[in-house]
C-alpha cells in the first residue's frame, strides 16, 4: 500500500485491526487443547492460547480456522459451535485483533507442534485447572463456553 510517495509497511494487528480467530478444542473429558506461544511469537509471548490464526484475504473465517489448526498442530477438526467474537487490544505489544471463536473436536490426526518457531508446548488442560498465563482471547472464549454463551452449529 502506498501513502503519498512512501510505501506503507502494513502489518495486521499493528497498522490496522487484524482479523483472526481460534477454536476451543475439547475432548470427551471436557479438557481443552492449548499451545504456548514461544519467544518468537508476534504477541503474548509465554501465554497459552487456543489454536488458530489470521484470516487470509478472501478466506471465510471457519475455513481459515481449519487451515490454521492443520498448519499449527496437524489435526483436522469437526467445528460444532460458535462463541461470541473477542476483541484483543494488546497495549504492551501495540496490537489490536478481532477474533472469531469456535468450538470443535479433533476429527483426525494427533495434535503436535507443527510450527516450533511460534509455539514451544502443547497440552490438554482440565477446564477446572487452567494455566495462569492464558491469552486474553482464550480466557474470554473459555468464560463464554462455561457460561453456555455459544451457538451449536
Amino acid at each position: 500500500m502506498e501513502k503519498g510517495n512512501k510505501k506503507c509497511e502494513c502489518k495486521a494487528g499493528k497498522t490496522h485491526i487484524g482479523v483472526g480467530g481460534g477454536v476451543l478444542i475439547l475432548n470427551e473429558k471436557n479438557e481443552t487443547l492449548l499451545i504456548r506461544r514461544s519467544n518468537n511469537s508476534k504477541n503474548e509471548v509465554g501465554y497459552w492460547n487456543k489454536p488458530g490464526g489470521a484470516l487470509d484475504y478472501g478466506e471465510k473465517a471457519m475455513a481459515a480456522m481449519k487451515r490454521e489448526i492443520l498448519e499449527e498442530i496437524g489435526v483436522r477438526l469437526d467445528i460444532w459451535g460458535y462463541l461470541p467474537h473477542a476483541d484483543s487490544i494488546m497495549k504492551k505489544d501495540g496490537q489490536h485483533w478481532v477474533g472469531f471463536n469456535y468450538l470443535g473436536s479433533i476429527k483426525s490426526g494427533t495434535a503436535r507442534i507443527m510450527e516450533p518457531h511460534k509455539f514451544d508446548d502443547i497440552q490438554w488442560f482440565s477446564l477446572k485447572k487452567l494455566p495462569r498465563k492464558l491469552s486474553s482471547m482464550t480466557r474470554e472464549a473459555i468464560k463464554n463456553y462455561l457460561e453456555k454463551k455459544y451457538i451449536k452449529l
